[in-house]
């Protein structure tokens, strides 16, 4: 074999595998923990595999989704602040899976930098596990990229894989049984969640703060802390409804905020009338509207207005649906109902 001319590994190109294989390492533990019925949560194979006889389905439909966290994660990059930006990924798949009235099963992330920092990345992972157990979804895989040159020093990106099952008979929404008079009912947020984050960050930007400075809508936090706030998971909380057939819809309030997102789960003919006085606008929300000047159509179109999911009810189980949010721990309240289009 003649010898190479200049001996140049991958490594001299900018991608280490020996750190690739440390962060494996690392997360496996993380991996471990999520285990449930239907997976093991082994990470190493090409594949994962997952039982739904072992999960308790017998008629089961195959939901998928993907997401990301966007431009907060320009947030965590600029104030390190990785560790809960694995919730918000898992957060934004589980909680579309759950408009479908699925369970989350297994997630798989995919991470890509240009250089990788296994401490940092090992935070990432480490979040995208607790947003996993949350979830009650196995996080079974991913991959991690190491691309010189594609991102700048210190950049990440992010992106998730969910997939869920439901029985046949209970899918959402469930258009055919949607009556005019059927109450809307609004599970709080816990802020934006992961979206609007271009135009809050452009807000930021025109009230000259930093992100230490102390926030202007929440006591004792500094802005960056306040804007990092996870985004709520839903699932523990609805699926048990979902599954019992108390829900006709359930819409997961993302970009396109209050104005978008529902149409998507309501029947033809019909549409959600918000009672806006049912709820106070959070006051990240209120600040970001002063702040930025925006207006109300604006706001309602952008942001989750501190509704993070809508679900549509028969007047006749509101109060045994509202009793078991709040025994869950959701603030939850009637927010309006379906009228005519």
């Amino acid at each position: 074999m003649t010898e190479p001319r200049n001996g140049l590994t991958y490594a001299q190109a900018g991608v280490d595998i020996d750190a690739g294989a440390a962060l494996v390492e690392a997360i496996k533990p993380l991996a471990k923990a999520t285990r449930r019925p239907g997976a093991d949560a082994a990470l190493g194979g090409f594949g994962a595999l997952f039982d739904l006889k072992a999960a308790g389905y017998a008629d089961p439909l195959i939901v998928s989704t993907t997401d990301g966290v966007g431009t907060k994660l320009k947030i965590a990059i600029e104030t390190d602040r990785p560790d809960g930006v694995g919730i918000d990924l898992v957060a934004m798949c589980v909680n579309d899976l759950l408009a479908q009235g699925a369970e989350p099963l297994l997630f798989l992330d995919y991470f890509a930098t240009g250089k990788l920092d296994v401490p940092m990345a090992t935070r990432v992972v480490a979040g995208i596990a607790e947003g996993c157990r949350q979830a009650g979804a196995a996080l079974v895989g991913g991959e991690t990229a190491e691309m010189p040159g594609m991102y700048a020093a210190g950049d990440y990106d992010l992106a998730g894989f969910c997939v869920g099952a439901v029985d046949r008979a209970g899918v959402l929404p469930r258009l055919a049984d949607q009556r005019r008079g059927d109450l809307l009912i609004g599970l709080a947020s816990s802020g934006p969640h992961s979206n609007g984050y271009s135009l809050i960050r452009k807000i930021v930007d025109l009230a000259g703060l930093a992100w230490d400075a102390p926030a202007p809508f929440e006591a004792g936090a500094s802005l960056a802390a306040a804007l990092m706030t996870p985004t709520r998971i839903y699932v523990k909380s609805v699926l048990p409804l979902a599954k019992a057939g108390r829900l006709k819809a359930c819409a997961h309030i993302t970009g396109g905020g209050l104005v978008e997102n529902p149409p998507r789960v309501i029947a033809s003919g019909l549409a959600a009338r918000f009672d806006w006085s049912a709820w106070a606008l959070p006051p990240v929300f209120a600040w970001l509207a002063d702040a930025g000047g925006l207006s109300e159509p604006e706001l309602r179109r952008t942001f989750n207005c501190g509704l993070g999911l809508m679900l549509v009810v028969a007047p006749g189980e509101a109060p045994q649906v509202l009793a078991a949010l709040l025994e869950a721990g959701e603030t939850a309240f009637v927010c309006g109902e379906l009228a005519t289009a």
